[in-house]
């Protein structure tokens, strides 16, 4: 990496952790939970943390990929073991904690990555109102039955650590066309965010990365973005692996702090420049 990109990097990326003897230490001989396990951020955290010695649970609808991943984990001398679930569906996740409960007992993590990105303008959300039942099933509602699940079992044990894999967006004012988006994941937040105090007083921390751009399949479809400076999944686990070591509160880019106290005490300045940002967008997209 260039010292360009470096300082790039730390100006836009929140900080991580590429240390496998430290993961080692915090993870070895415990039970990990990874959502969204098949792909990006999911599949190199679930790589990651099986390579430190800890026993993965990988959940993911793709059954084919899940077990692709277990077989090459396994293979490598690690332990996984594939739960492929459909998180938008109750009683697929009802099944799932059961049987996590019977064959595995307390989990010590949970990684509550899964999730799903949709941009789409207004006048193209009028006849998709399903877009948003998709992005809350399975940003909100799925995580949700999926921690209510596995938390009585937790807190009983006197332990764990749940880490939610968040985005920047929900620290920022809300983006042109990102609304189903920001909308689901920002009321997951705000749940999390409620019930973290609870969770401390029986001894389950509880930390949220509020992660910047990730190149994955879920991003690639946005032209933009591909010119973005951003994490690759890999990066991205490195600050999964942080927060399992460091088990903080929050982790963000340094701006992200900055960039919420100038929503609040400069909203109009900033509304302002979002009606300005699109306008520019939209002449520029259909300028000849």
């Amino acid at each position: 990496m260039t010292v360009a990109a470096r300082v790039i990097d730390r100006l836009v990326n929140p900080p991580r952790v590429a240390d496998p003897d430290t993961l080692r230490r915090a993870v070895a001989g415990k039970t990990v939970l990874v959502t969204g396990a098949s792909y990006g951020v999911g599949e190199a955290t679930t790589r990651a943390v099986a390579a430190a010695g800890a026993t993965v649970l990988g959940v993911a609808r793709s059954a084919d990929r899940l077990d692709d991943l277990v077989a090459a984990i396994t293979a490598g001398g690690g332990r996984a073991v594939a739960h492929p679930t459909d998180l938008t569906n109750e009683a697929a996740v009802s099944a799932l904690t059961k049987r996590i409960a019977d064959e595995h007992g307390p989990l010590d993590v949970v990684v509550s990555n899964a999730g799903k990105s949709i941009r789409r303008s207004l006048h193209h959300q009028y006849d998709r109102a399903h877009d948003f039942q998709r992005t809350i099933d399975i940003n909100y509602l799925g995580p949700i039955r999926l921690l209510l699940g596995v938390l009585p079992a937790m807190r009983a044990h006197g332990g764990g650590h749940i880490i939610s894999i968040s985005s920047v967006g929900v620290r920022v004012p809300p983006g042109p066309q990102w609304g189903a988006y920001q909308a689901s994941k920002g009321a997951f937040d705000i749940w999390l965010r409620s019930v973290a105090p609870e969770l401390h007083a029986d001894g389950v921390d509880v930390t949220t990365i509020y992660l910047a751009l990730v190149h994955t399949r879920m991003s690639e479809p946005t032209p933009f973005l591909r010119k973005l400076p951003g994490l690759s999944a890999d990066e991205a686990a490195d600050v999964v692996a942080k927060a399992i070591i460091e088990r903080p509160r929050t982790i963000e880019p340094w701006w992200a702090w900055p960039a919420e106290v100038t929503t609040v005490a400069l909203a109009g300045p900033v509304d302002w420049a979002a009606r300005l940002w699109y306008r520019y967008a939209i002449e520029r997209k259909h300028r000849p």
